[in-house]
């Protein structure tokens, strides 16, 4: 038995298919199919149950799958202690990002963090904050970034930004013309929400139920930008976290600063608990910060002035 192999079994669990688990292993299907069949040989266990078309483990299996996670997360600790890079920004570094954060945060990180860190290798993975905490704790990847939920409270967390969410209305709606709301005006209205996974939606929804609003059942958007574009069509009002709000503000939508409470959510870096990695971390979130209280000052600025 090798950690090869357990990566093998994991990625079979994983995909429930072989082939898209040699994929993911960049290995061919025979190779990843061979090594499973002489690690159940090894352990004089049956890991999986063969009559079956679909890729079905057997309880043994299932307890093996997870304490293979655990010995791979604990060698991926091993590595990052061996690397003696705690406090180097070189090498590659894997990070996850909420698909409702990413796109837009990272054009205005990215060029930045080149500038500040050369050597540094990044690889960047999208995916919902479910799957990210899952991929993180798997050591898959090095740290995530991502709006803090209860989640994500068993990891190391560093704070980067708070982000207000604004009110995003048709042109044409009764509320267009407003410099600003209290949230309470949304009492009694319908709002568009983003659909399950999506932490945003919680969020969002936990502030429009306080004052009284309820979600349209009739449609769940699978993207900030679909929420947009339903806004611009007339089909409803929501709530956009204010760096999705286009510069130009040119496509049928009044973005509206709401007070009483001011809806926000808290965008954070987090990464394993005893990671010896903390230092990288920090001098990331450090200038990522620096970066984002700049722009987040001025965009308040330009919401108040407009």
């Amino acid at each position: 038995m090798n950690i090869r192999d357990l990566e093998y079994l994991v990625a079979l669990a994983e995909h429930r298919h072989f082939r898209k688990a040699a994929e993911a292993c960049f290995v061919s299907q025979p190779t990843l199919s061979g090594q499973i069949r002489k690690l159940e040989d090894e352990l004089g266990v049956s890991l999986l149950e063969r009559t079956s078309r679909r890729v079905l483990f057997t309880d043994s299996g299932m307890r093996l799958v997870q304490q293979a996670r655990n010995v791979l997360r604990e060698v991926t600790i091993l590595t990052e202690l061996a690397s003696e890079q705690g406090e180097s920004m070189t090498g590659p570094l894997h990070i996850g990002f909420i698909p409702t954060v990413g796109p837009y945060l990272l054009p205005k990180i990215i060029p930045m963090l080149r500038d500040h860190f050369p050597d540094l290798e990044l690889f960047i993975h999208e995916g919902q904050t479910q799957q990210l905490v899952q991929q993180l704790e798997e050591g898959k990847l090095d740290c995530i970034i991502l709006a803090a939920v209860e989640e994500t409270q068993h990891l190391k967390e560093l704070e980067l930004y708070d982000e207000p969410m604004l009110l995003a209305v048709n042109e044409k709606h009764r509320l267009a013309d407003c410099a600003e709301v209290a949230l309470d005006v949304l009492d009694g209205e319908t709002l568009l929400m983003l659909g399950d996974g999506h932490c945003l939606r919680d969020q969002a929804m936990g502030f429009c139920f306080k004052v009284g609003a309820r979600e349209d059942q009739r449609f769940r958007a699978t993207s900030l930008e679909t929420l947009r574009n339903m806004v611009a069509a007339g089909s409803g009002i929501t709530l956009l976290p204010q760096l999705s709000v286009p510069a130009d503000k040119r496509d049928g939508v009044v973005y509206i600063p709401t007070t009483s409470p001011t809806p926000s959510r808290q965008i954070t870096l987090d990464y394993r608990p005893g990671s010896p990695l903390r230092g990288r971390y920090e001098q990331l979130a450090d200038v990522i910060r620096e970066q984002m209280t700049s722009i987040m000052n001025g965009l308040n600025h330009r919401e108040r002035s407009q």
